[in-house]
């Protein structure tokens, strides 16, 4: 059996998603996460470990030929640069692995804190002294539809206005992970994009049609910088739209 590649945040949207599609009978696949290994099927190693206090890094790093690096907190961004820094130091010392990062279409172009973090981090992978690879992706569809469940709450739903999203799968960017992860270190690859560019408006009438529920649904213009990038595209991937689930599909297999 060949090295294992190591999955970290890998209860995760991405994550989950990622660690079946590496999964083969020649290579091992080892998960690492802060909660414990969840009750299902499944072969593969699992480690307890926090990517914070370092726990259980060592013992994840070991021995692996590529990390394909999901973990992120969304809510606490500045983690992540002390994460990954962790995790950095801890694949130098075990080696060389390929280093695959999973980043956001637009960190350069929309000033976001959490996507100023991501681009930071990108940084951290490009002068870690790793083989590395960085993909780009846009909104998965569940981080779009926790959204618009949120904006639904009240009687009027209010979406930005003038304002578009290229929602993509989990699992189309858990698959092109697990081929990079399999490749050699590609550097900054081309983005990865959903199938279909929609309005916030159409999002957001989708998404009260596949509940059943009714709501007046309003654009409303956000003032900053960053509602302006979102109106001007630069989280948008029009020119690889190479997913291939749309929302419509997402929410036809949505519970």
């Amino acid at each position: 059996m060949t090295a294992p590649i190591l999955v970290t945040g890998a209860t995760g949207t991405l994550g989950r998603a990622v660690v079946p599609r590496l999964a083969d009978p020649g290579r091992g696949v080892r998960a690492l996460s802060r909660r414990p290994r969840p009750v299902g099927p499944g072969d593969h190693e699992w480690i307890t470990g926090d990517l914070r206090s370092g726990a259980g890094l060592e013992e994840a790093v070991s021995g692996v030929t590529a990390i394909v690096h999901c973990a992120t907190d969304a809510r606490a961004p500045g983690r992540d640069v002390a994460c990954t820094r962790n995790l950095l130091d801890a694949a130098r010392r075990a080696g060389s692995p390929h280093l695959v990062y999973i980043s956001i279409v637009g960190v350069d172009r929309v000033p976001l804190r959490y996507y100023r973090v991501k681009l930071e981090v990108e940084a951290l992978v490009e002068r870690s002294g790793l083989p590395w690879t960085i993909l780009r992706a846009t909104q998965f569809h569940d981080l779009v539809g926790s959204v618009l469940r949120q904006l639904a709450r009240p009687p009027v739903m209010l979406v930005p206005a003038g304002t578009s999203v290229q929602p993509v799968g989990a699992g189309d960017v858990a698959a092109r992970l697990a081929e990079l992860a399999q490749g050699a270190p590609a550097g900054r690859v081309p983005d990865l994009g959903g199938p279909e560019v929609l309005t916030c408006t159409d999002l957001a009438r989708a998404d009260l049609r596949a509940r059943g529920r009714r709501r007046l649904v309003v654009g409303v213009r956000l003032p900053g910088k960053a509602a302006r990038g979102y109106r001007q595209g630069g989280h948008l991937a029009r020119d690889h739209a190479d997913g291939r689930q749309t929302y419509g599909d997402f929410l036809a297999r949505r519970p």
